[in-house]
C-alpha cells in the first residue's frame, strides 16, 4: 500500500487537496468566506451594543430609534452564521453564466464615476434642497448614468418615490428629514 493511498479516505484521490477532502464536494473550501461571516458578525454586533446607547427619541414616536440598530444587527448576525454554515457544508455559488454580461471587458469607469457623481452630489445638496428634490434627483441621475434615456419620466418616478418615502418617514415614523426648499409645502 503507497503512502498516497493511506493518507486518503475512501472515495477521495490523492490528487484532491486537503481543503477539498474536508469539504466533501471536490473543490476546495473558500476560506474567504468565513471571513466575510466575522466580518459581518463583528458589524452585526456592534451595530446592536452601540444602538443600546441611542436616546429614546421624540415622545410622539411610534418606533424608537433603537428598534432600526437592533433589527439590522440581528439581521446581520443570523446572515453572518448562514454563510458560515453554509461555507461549512462545501456550499458554493454558481459562477456567472455571463448571460447579459461581457466577462472579458473590464470595469466601465466612467459608468463607475458618474454613479459616485451623482452620489457626491446628493450629499452636497441634501441639506439645502431637501430630500424630496435630491431623491428624486438621485433616481433620475443613477437611471440615466446607467443608460437611461427617459429623462422626464426618470425625474417623474423620483419625485414620486422620494415624496412618498418624505412623507413614510416624517409622517409615518416621526422621523425628521430635510425638506429644503421645499419647507412648509410638504
Amino acid at each position: 500500500m503507497s503512502a498516497d493511498n493511506r493518507a486518503t479516505p475512501a472515495g477521495a484521490t490523492a490528487a484532491e487537496p486537503p481543503a477539498a477532502r474536508a469539504s466533501g464536494t471536490g473543490a476546495p473550501t473558500d476560506r474567504a468566506q468565513y471571513g466575510l461571516a466575522a466580518v459581518l458578525a463583528v458589524i452585526g454586533v456592534w451595530t446592536v451594543v452601540d444602538s443600546t446607547g441611542l436616546g429614546p427619541g421624540f415622545a410622539d414616536q411610534v418606533v424608537r430609534p433603537a428598534a432600526f440598530g437592533y433589527v439590522i444587527g440581528s439581521g446581520l448576525v443570523l446572515l453572518a452564521l448562514l454563510l458560515a454554515v453554509a461555507t461549512a457544508r462545501g456550499d458554493r455559488a454558481e459562477g456567472e453564466a455571463g448571460e447579459d454580461v461581457d466577462l472579458a471587458t473590464g470595469t466601465d469607469w466612467r459608468t463607475l464615476a458618474g454613479l459616485a457623481g451623482v452620489l457626491v452630489a446628493t450629499v452636497a445638496l441634501i441639506d439645502w434642497l431637501g430630500w424630496a428634490v435630491v431623491g428624486a434627483l438621485l433616481f433620475a441621475g443613477a437611471a440615466t448614468v446607467l443608460g437611461n434615456r427617459h429623462w422626464v419620466r426618470n425625474l417623474l418616478i423620483g419625485a414620486v418615490l422620494s415624496v412618498g418615502s418624505w412623507y413614510g418617514f416624517y409622517v409615518g415614523l416621526g422621523i425628521p428629514i430635510p425638506a429644503g426648499v421645499l419647507d412648509g409645502i410638504l
